[in-house]
């Protein structure tokens, strides 16, 4: 019987990947070695075996196409086999052929959901529909119109019920229809072109764009439809326009920040400490005069301000364990271990791999390992496990010359660390000070808490913050600790 190739999944946290390139094409003939393709996350990127010996016989997703983990992308077999009848019940849609997208004829568009007995929600003052803060979230997150939504509430309020309700009879979508949904992009059909009638990004736009050339209202140019009232841009004079499709792992991306922000109530503190002992530890390792660690390591002098930081980071969340933690419903989760992500410019977009047992680790056990990860992720050899389970995140643009930002949550944890660059500020001058007006100059270094407001408490999280400020201006004092 053929072989029904699945998407792995690759980490717990990842639902879905996209597939960035098939390496095969329908006939051709594989080993169980072969790589057929090419899928991407949010942070990273990874080739899939054939997993079986044969020939191609069907593959069920075009390039760039968003697939949910555990679904079947392909099948493998002999010449002559029915695929189909591999799939069983799944292969009863058309699936579309390697970087061929089905084209069936636009559905009609998904009527308003039955109410049965239930009345619309009535509008409220000002144009909102009221509804339940669960019901908004959910409703939202589905990428679902509460506009002519039935309302079994109080007075006609929509709650989490009726939205579950509603959204049993809607056809099933791609995690990409989804997001477009939600962001209020394209037009719902009754029948996707998908696996099983899913509805893919494209058929949102196609039914978008049926919706209104019916009503004599399209725009057209370049072949895209717009809206009625909305002029081209080139009736601007803007000159040549770039418009390039946000896919793949900026896609991703797009939406793992999307539903941080959404899901959690980000509130971000801002401080700075004195970086004048940094500089001039970090100064002595350069000179290769400074620490030389635990084991006989050799002196640090590779050893950069953001593995000092990362190093205090470590020492400090074990005294602050709130800190150190996952939101996961209702439910906060704190860890003993300190498993530090550390985020990565790649030329493919943001990666985040993760520093194991970081509060276990000497400073230079904690240098070498950024250095390797940040390798991997800029070669793109890293694995999946090595980008997941971070339970605080360290995001540093102080080399940019970034004096303060609000860095977005790395779900489901309840903390990231925004570190700022280095400046000359003045600041009140000691006994030993030689300015006459009591003020001397000090190099500072900012940092930018952001939290999850839902479980920490603003005066809570400026504790931790100032305990990192006096960690980091007493940098030499906590490498004495260990």
């Amino acid at each position: 019987m053929a072989y029904v190739l699945i998407m792995p999944r690759q980490g717990n946290t990842v639902e879905s990947c996209v597939i960035n390139e098939w390496k095969v094409a329908e006939g051709d003939a594989v080993n169980a070695d072969t790589v057929v393709c090419v899928v991407e996350t949010d942070k990273a990127t990874f080739e899939v075996p054939a997993g079986e010996t044969g020939q191609v016989l069907k593959l069920l997703y075009p390039g760039g196409e968003d697939v949910p983990v555990l679904k079947p992308i392909a099948v493998i077999g002999q010449a002559g086999e029915d695929w189909a009848a591999a799939l069983g019940s799944e292969g009863t849609g058309d699936a579309p052929a390697s970087g061929v997208p089905a084209s069936p004829a636009v559905p009609a568009a998904v009527p308003a959901p039955e109410t049965d007995s239930m009345a619309a929600a009535p509008i409220a003052e000002g144009g909102r529909i009221p509804a339940s803060p669960r019901a908004r979230n959910l409703a939202g997150k589905e990428g679902l119109p509460l506009a002519g939504l039935g309302g079994t509430g109080p007075g006609g309020r929509i709650i989490e019920r009726d939205v579950a309700a509603a959204l049993e009879k809607r056809p099933p979508l791609t995690a990409a229809a989804k997001a477009a949904l939600a962001s209020g992009g394209g037009t719902l059909p009754a029948r996707g072109s998908g696996l099983g009638g899913r509805v893919r990004e494209a058929d949102l736009a196609a039914a978008y764009g049926a919706s209104m050339s019916g009503g004599g209202a399209s725009v057209s140019g370049g072949g895209a439809s717009l809206p009625a009232g909305r002029a081209g841009l080139a009736d601007f004079g803007e000159g040549a326009v770039a418009e390039t499709p946000i896919k793949g792992i900026r896609k991703l991306i797009a939406d793992r920040m999307y539903s941080s922000l959404a899901e959690s109530a980000q509130f971000t503190l801002n401080a700075g400490a004195s970086a004048l002992r940094i500089q001039e530890l970090r100064a002595r390792m350069k000179a290769g005069a400074g620490y030389a660690g635990d084991g006989g390591e050799p002196a640090l002098s590779k050893v950069t301000v953001n593995d000092l930081i990362l190093f205090a980071v470590s020492r400090m969340l074990p005294r602050f364990p709130f800190m150190n933690a996952h939101k996961i419903g209702d439910t906060l989760r704190t860890f003993e271990r300190v498993h530090l992500g550390v985020a990565v410019d790649t030329p493919r977009g943001l990666m985040v791999p993760v520093i194991r047992n970081a509060n276990l680790l000497s400073l230079p056990q904690i240098s070498a390992e950024a250095k390797r990860l940040a390798s991997a992720c800029q070669k793109g050899s890293v694995n999946p496990e090595e980008i997941t389970g971070s339970t605080f995140t360290v995001t540093n643009l102080g080399s940019l010359g970034i004096t303060g930002f609000t860095p977005v949550l790395n779900a489901p944890e309840v903390g990231i660390l925004g570190v700022c660059g280095i400046e000359l500020k003045p600041v009140p001058a000691d006994d030993e000070g030689t300015d006459c007006c009591g003020v001397k100059f000090e190099p500072r270094i900012g940092f930018s808490l952001t939290i999850n407001h839902q479980v920490v408490d603003g005066a809570p999280a400026a504790r931790f913050l100032k305990a990192l400020g006096q960690a980091a201006a007493d940098i030499d004092l906590l490498l004495a600790e260990g």
